[in-house]
């Protein structure tokens, strides 16, 4: 910057208001700059200029799996609310693992970014790094839950799991329920929801014993359990919800693989359904029945909610709950595997 400042023959202070923004400068000191930066090419460090002010315009993002279409999706919609008020959204993926989420962390520390917006693992986080940041920036919470008071926004398990359950035990067999690895809260969160459901429906709850697993790999988890399942006498009943579609996809696979016919109809041998709505569902062999997170507003309440908590917002008019946690309602998605 000092360079530049030479370089265009005005003042360091005059320069670095201009890069903060172009309409606070004079018309003619504004052309002056914007010629030099044309012809020297030159752009101010972005991460250099933060960390110099008390609260920077960068937002942190740390997702649990890159890959996933639900994380992706989510990520999008941050990123884009985040453009147009004026910051920029850095996201990192901590894989499924407790050190790369703890390293995210400290990264996020060292940007001094202005807060952030993280899909905790949960049972394996580091909860008190987790409150330590917080203690500093605001943090909100998504997908699944760190804890019953941080803010949070996600969608309301008891209320899918109460839709899908009350679906498939009045068109067919009730269903067993077939877990997801112990990867984040939402594994213990679903099971109890499912639970729940059956209970209030008069139903005893089926739980397919599955094993111990933490892998994000989630279709190969359906895939090889479900093989394993059907080689030692099959599930308990003729309808499998599953707790995620990921893992339901593989449920079908292996279905198929063992020569097992998915679907509702009466020559069907089983019925599998799923919980999420993920991209891929509705491409299934037999299209997944399903309920459906709407992660574009999950998306946009957790960046909303953020910015309402750096005071950036006073133009929006959504109204958030005192407690800062935001549950959403799931639709169902009725198609031929269930």
């Amino acid at each position: 910057m000092e360079d530049f400042s030479e370089f265009v023959g005005l003042s360091r202070p005059t320069v670095s208001k201009y890069f903060n923004d172009p309409t606070s400068v004079r018309k003619k000191t504004r052309d002056i700059i914007e010629q030099a930066v044309k012809h020297s090419g030159f752009r101010p460090n972005i991460f250099a200029v933060n960390l110099n002010r008390r609260r920077t315009n960068i937002l942190g993002i740390i997702i649990p799996n890159s890959t996933d279409p639900f994380y992706m999706a989510l990520t999008r919609q941050i990123e884009f609310i985040s453009d147009q008020a004026g910051f920029l959204a850095f996201v990192l993926s901590s894989d499924g693992k407790p050190e790369m989420e703890e390293r995210a962390i400290e990264t996020f520390k060292s940007m001094n970014v202005a807060g952030a917006i993280i899909a905790p693992l949960g049972v394996q986080s580091h909860q008190q790094k987790l409150a330590r940041l917080g203690e500093s920036i605001p943090l909100i919470y998504v997908d699944s839950p760190l804890d019953s008071v941080s803010a949070f926004v996600g969608t309301n398990n008891k209320q899918s799991f109460r839709l899908i359950v009350d679906y498939l035990s009045r068109s067919g067999d009730a269903p067993c329920y077939f877990g997801m690895p112990l990867v984040n809260n939402n594994a213990h969160e679903r099971l109890k929801a499912y639970e729940l459901a059956m209970n209030e429906l008069k139903l005893e709850p089926r739980i397919v014993t599955t094993k111990k697993d933490t892998s994000w790999d989630f279709e190969k988890f359906g895939f090889d359990e479900t093989l394993r399942i059907l080689e030692s006498g099959g599930f308990p009943t003729k309808t499998v919800l599953c707790a995620n579609d990921r893992v339901a996809f593989g449920v079908i696979a292996a279905a198929f693989q063992a020569g097992i016919k998915v679907g509702r109809g009466d020559d069907c041998d089983l019925r599998v359904a799923g919980h999420d709505d993920q991209p891929l569902s509705r491409y299934t062999c037999p299209p997944l029945t399903t309920v459906a997170q709407n992660y574009n507003e999950i998306g946009r309440l957790a960046i909303e909610l953020l910015l309402h908590k750096l005071g950036e917002n006073a133009e929006r008019k959504t109204i958030f709950p005192v407690n800062e946690r935001i549950l959403l309602t799931a639709e169902i998605k009725l198609r031929t595997s269930a």
